[in-house]
């Protein structure tokens, strides 16, 4: 019986094991979206494929051992800053198309990249630590002289957050959509809504990345050195979140946190609103399009001043 007994103990511990890693992996290689998946959803699969074509090159470059694939869009504004958009966790590139519109007129150009592990990119997802890199990388190489607006959703926000604050001066404005403040989070809540076992598994599969990558001590979900708010504090451009109150992957509260935590911020509410579908229900679009280009107006005409 004893026997018996520390076999099953072995079996659970081993199933417990592969669940753990399996989620590690899922996390860390998110579906990707490419060229391919936008024509079987039936979708522009490129800027030039829009009801507006817009005239763009697709170029890569190299970070972390990693080569990174970027669409170089044109914008209405020649004089005006460059863009860069960041997608979130299971995005590309290939959803900066729905969010264009408010940003051409103001820019010169708009620069949408692959982070490692999606779209055509290389590498695998490091849940928005090394990124920040990636992104500060791609900043020095498309516009080193140049004043930029960063803008990013979900895993990008805080991206383009925490790499704002190496930039500093670099960055006139910058856009958060969606953000949150701890990695954890969105994590705990797409494997819940999924119906996946994650009580026993997520967080101590976080904290086996975390002593991999000496960020945080055993069974700890929040990352030392991660939290998004805690890098809003020493941001030097405006700041502009936008979030949907009714969003159940990144907590509205998490977003309101990290406004109030930036020294210069405005939080732009879009009631009801959901995490995924800011920029497809019409009346959300138009609420986040609206705050866009209403804070790039005024941040870039007092720059002007």
């Amino acid at each position: 019986m004893t026997g018996l007994l520390l076999l099953l103990a072995l079996g659970l511990v081993i199933c417990w094991t592969l669940v753990v890693a399996y989620t590690l992996w899922g996390l860390v290689h998110p579906p990707r979206k490419t060229y391919a998946s936008a024509l079987r959803r039936g979708i522009p699969g490129e800027p030039g494929e829009l009801d507006e074509p817009r005239e763009f090159e697709e170029w890569s470059f190299n970070s972390r051992g990693n080569t990174l694939t970027a669409w170089d869009i044109a914008g209405d504004n020649p004089p005006g800053p460059v863009c860069v958009f960041t997608h979130g966790w299971g995005n590309a590139k290939l959803d900066a198309l729905v969010r264009l519109d408010p940003f051409v007129k103001h820019c010169s150009r708009i620069v949408a990249w692959d982070m490692p592990g999606h779209g055509e990119s290389e590498g695998r997802s490091d849940l928005g630590v090394g990124e920040v890199d990636d992104l500060v990388a791609l900043v020095d190489k498309i516009a080193p002289d140049a004043p930029i607006i960063l803008f990013g959703w979900s895993l990008g926000s805080g991206v383009s957050i925490a790499a704002a604050t190496k930039l500093e001066d670099k960055v006139r404005a910058l856009v958060a959509e969606a953000p949150y403040r701890y990695a954890y989070t969105p994590a705990k809540n797409v494997v819940s809504q999924s119906a996946q076992p994650w009580r026993t598994t997520l967080r101590p599969g976080f904290a086996f990345m975390g002593l991999l990558r000496k960020r945080s001590p055993l069974w700890a979900g929040k990352w030392p050195q991660f939290d998004r708010a805690e890098f809003a504090k020493s941001l030097t451009c405006p700041l502009l979140v936008i979030h949907g109150s009714d969003d159940t992957v990144s907590p509205f509260t998490d977003g309101q946190e990290i406004a109030q935590a930036a020294p210069n911020s405005k939080l732009h509410t879009i009631k009801d609103g959901s995490h995924n579908t800011l920029w497809i229900e019409e009346s959300w679009r138009e609420s986040a399009s609206e705050a866009v280009d209403s804070f790039l107006s005024g941040v870039l005409a007092e720059g002007s001043a």
